[in-house]
């Protein structure tokens, strides 16, 4: 254990009886929504009632608990033939998932598409954050997801996970789809903070000259380079440095997960800081939904909830994986120093020669600022200049990076041109 002193060893079961004390008002409120939204009350059509009604709504989604989301993607439409779909593990560790969206070719024939491997971030939020992207990419890749698990959902003597490990899945997971086994190229697609483990593990299996490298890779709004337009969260690692975080950030898991014990990054410290950044958006965000609620908006309230289930659905993260990403990436900035380490072999990203690169940015976005992934567009200086290209979106944040109308409108497009035009060399 290395929580941060004695009110780490707390903080958790804090959290957990804060949540646990606020049930009976949960129910409550329930309740009154279910009364107040009932046809048969004849309040249920007045003002005061609408206002009660969404109160309890507001009020009880609020302080509820959000599980893990499911990707419920059933169908696609291939060649405009609709394929249904439905998910399936095709290879497993204790901290990974790997989840393959299975399109049913019965009577349709299928298409000998590319694969795809989308790295989830493991940054709070679940994979399910990435249903649109994967959406997007079903009709035309044969799309598989990286799943990481709550490391509070984990027991201790399964062992740590640090970023050694998450590299290593990853060299492990271009191992199994690799176009060696039955030629169909690999195209790989990181969104956020994978970015970097996804990079380093192609760097590893290009210097040590392996067919499985992908043919391509995908930055998203990564962390390459942090020091180039540092955002508010890029500021505050570089003034605290890794050790603020190890005292301030790090709990114990408490009793009755399956994790009690395991020192982890919660979830809810995670959501506090995102919430905390753009905390006037989601007030607004939250006024808006009420006055829907009150004008019998339904479509409207319904699409908050959709977003608001998802974003506020979390996971916790390993101490070590956490502390790791945060001394590496940034603080130290090891790997645009070129002093990245993984297992005492150094990351050289002068070595990747065959994979294709793009990189995208969003001209908004206040997590990874403007410039910090497009810095392995320097950095990777083997690459032939053919097989790079690098895209900035305009008017859209973090988030639209990977997800929205303009994701599918404008980035999607292009990141399928590229990878067309990439075969494996």
């Amino acid at each position: 254990m290395f929580g941060g002193g004695p009110m780490n060893a707390y903080s958790y079961q804090l959290h957990e009886m804060t949540y646990l004390a606020l049930a009976p008002a949960r129910a409550f409120s329930d309740i009154a929504r279910l009364w107040f939204n009932n046809p048969i009350n004849p309040l249920a059509h007045t003002q005061v009632g609408r206002n009660v009604a969404a109160s309890a709504e507001l009020f009880e989604r609020l302080t509820r608990r959000y599980g893990k989301p499911n990707f419920g993607l059933t169908s696609t439409i291939v060649d405009g033939k609709k394929v249904p779909v439905h998910e399936a593990v095709v290879w497993q560790k204790t901290f990974c998932k790997l989840l393959h969206f299975e399109r049913d070719w019965e009577g349709v024939g299928e298409p000998r598409q590319p694969k795809l491997l989308l790295v989830a971030p493991m940054s709070g939020h679940h994979a399910t954050l990435l249903r649109g992207t994967v959406e997007a990419f079903l009709p035309h890749y044969d799309v598989y997801i990286t799943d990481w698990a709550d490391a509070r959902m984990v027991p201790l003597a399964f062992g740590t996970f640090d970023l050694d490990d998450y590299i290593d899945y990853l060299t492990e997971i271009c191992h199994l789809l690799s176009a060696e086994k039955d030629g169909i190229p690999l195209h790989t697609i990181a969104v956020c903070q994978p970015a970097v483990p996804l990079i380093a593990a192609v760097a590893l299996l290009e210097k040590r000259q392996n067919a499985d490298a992908p043919a391509s890779m995908t930055l998203m709004g990564g962390p390459i380079d942090t020091r180039r337009s540092p955002t508010a969260v890029n500021l505050l690692a570089q003034e605290r440095g890794s050790a603020w975080f190890r005292g301030n950030c790090i709990h114990p898991v408490p009793y009755p997960y399956p994790g009690v014990g395991r020192d982890v990054y919660p979830g809810f410290l995670q959501l506090s800081g995102f919430m905390a950044m753009n905390f006037d958006r989601h007030i607004n965000a939250h006024i808006e939904m009420f006055n829907h609620l009150m004008e019998g908006d339904g479509d409207s309230a319904e699409k908050h909830r959709e977003f608001y289930d998802e974003y506020l659905a979390v996971m916790d993260l390993t101490a070590e994986f956490y502390l790791q990403t945060v001394e590496t990436v940034f603080v130290e900035h090891r790997l645009p120093n070129g002093t990245m380490m993984h297992r005492n072999e150094r990351i050289d990203l002068g070595a990747i020669r065959r994979t294709a690169l793009m990189t995208v940015e969003g001209e908004r976005d206040d997590i990874s600022g403007l410039g910090q992934t497009f810095a392995a567009q320097e950095l990777c200086t083997h690459i032939p200049g053919k097989r790079k290209l690098h895209y900035q979106q305009a008017n859209v944040g973090h988030y639209g990076v990977f997800n929205g109308s303009r994701f599918r409108q404008e980035i999607a497009p292009r990141i399928r041109a590229f990878t067309a035009a990439m075969a494996p060399l």
